[in-house]
């Protein structure tokens, strides 16, 4: 998840936020907020254990946004799979967090202006293995030694990944989390949207298409639309941002995909336990819920379900599954989902103050 600076501006929304405190900018725009739903008074889903997400794949056990993490993810049982997408200069998304390659490839610049092929080119996993052996605790040794190495050091398209995502073998959500500043701006949403349509993730056909053009016209062939299980009709996808107009346009384009507004600092506005309009999933940080627990609870009144990032830690897990949140994004999501295993859910989530 990125930082996002924050000048004591107490009514507006920080819409943008870029990777590091050195180099963070934000901007502001005004937009409206959600009321609580009268009809909807409690916004918990379930008694169950919260979703295990898995924040970049299994990223503490492969390199971050490559097929291998994001095997194992699936492998080890997640629920759901998180990534961070940007367009790249010749109009590609790719899984990519930070707005330059230099942390995570053995390249350098921002990845709008680099073509895909640039990308193609460069090693997105050796860092990785650098970090492993100047780690003096010792991490796990990779258990899949036949696993090809370009599925550790290849940058990852989200074409890719969706299609491993619908040839799972059973039901394994994304949750898709879109990055600004762009110099592309919503030629983002606009490219996501295309693409999720193409593989029939965007809800009925022609929902949110412009006036005049009809459902399916023009699009690209692609692969067959994805299925929910049988009796389960809910998203496969999901989009998520720190900035509200993000998923404006995504709610115009496609009303049918689930959106997730992501706080890193909660504004007096949203204190509530209100969003942004068209949104139904809060994305607080582990900070914010760590501090203000009564938070969750606030939430689910207002009739939103709770997405809580990121959860590595025993003890935040288990607060995580005392209050009642929906999803827990993790780095670990084996570790994560054995401690859930052992929990109890024969208890309503609590209200902490």
């Amino acid at each position: 998840m990125a930082d996002i600076l924050y000048f004591g501006h107490t009514w507006r929304i920080p819409w943008v936020a870029d990777e590091g405190p050195a180099r963070g900018r934000a901007g502001w725009h005004d937009e409206p907020v959600s009321q609580p739903p009268a009809d909807r008074p409690y916004g918990r889903t379930g008694s169950g254990p919260p979703a295990v997400v898995a924040h970049r794949g299994a990223s503490e056990d492969a390199p971050e946004h490559t097929l291998a993490a994001y095997r194992k993810a699936i492998e080890e049982g997640a629920d759901a799979l998180e990534c961070d997408v940007r367009l790249t200069a010749d109009g590609h998304l790719v899984c990519v967090h930070d707005r330059r390659v230099n942390r995570t490839s053995d390249g350098r610049g921002a990845v709008s202006a680099l073509e895909l092929a640039d990308l193609a080119a460069l090693d997105f996993g050796s860092w990785k293995a650098r970090e492993e052996r100047r780690d003096e605790v010792g991490r796990r040794q990779r258990e899949t030694p036949e696993e090809p190495d370009w599925e550790r050091t290849s940058v990852l398209t989200l074409e890719r990944l969706l299609e491993l995502v619908t040839d799972a073998g059973r039901r394994v959500e994304l949750a898709i989390e879109t990055k600004h500043p762009t110099r592309w701006a919503g030629q983002v949403e606009e490219k996501l949207v295309e693409l999720l349509r193409r593989f029939g993730l965007a809800g009925p056909a022609g929902s949110g298409a412009r006036a005049g053009t009809a459902p399916g016209a023009g699009a690209a062939p692609g692969p067959a639309p994805a299925r929910a299980p049988a009796g389960d009709e809910s998203p496969l996808v999901r989009v998520m941002s720190f900035s509200a107009r993000s998923l404006h346009r995504v709610h115009a384009a496609a009303p049918a995909v689930p959106t997730v507004f992501l706080i890193q600092f909660l504004l007096p506005r949203f204190r509530d336990g209100r969003l942004p309009r068209g949104v139904g999933i809060a994305g607080p940080s582990l900070r914010i819920v760590r501090s203000n627990p009564g938070y969750v609870a606030r939430l689910h009144r207002a009739g939103h379900r709770v997405h809580v990032w990121t959860v590595d830690e025993p003890e935040d897990v288990a607060m995580c599954a005392r209050l009642g949140v929906e999803a827990v994004i993790t780095n670990r999501p084996r570790q994560v989902r054995d401690q859930l295993a052992r929990i109890g859910y024969d208890t309503p989530p609590t209200d902490d103050a």
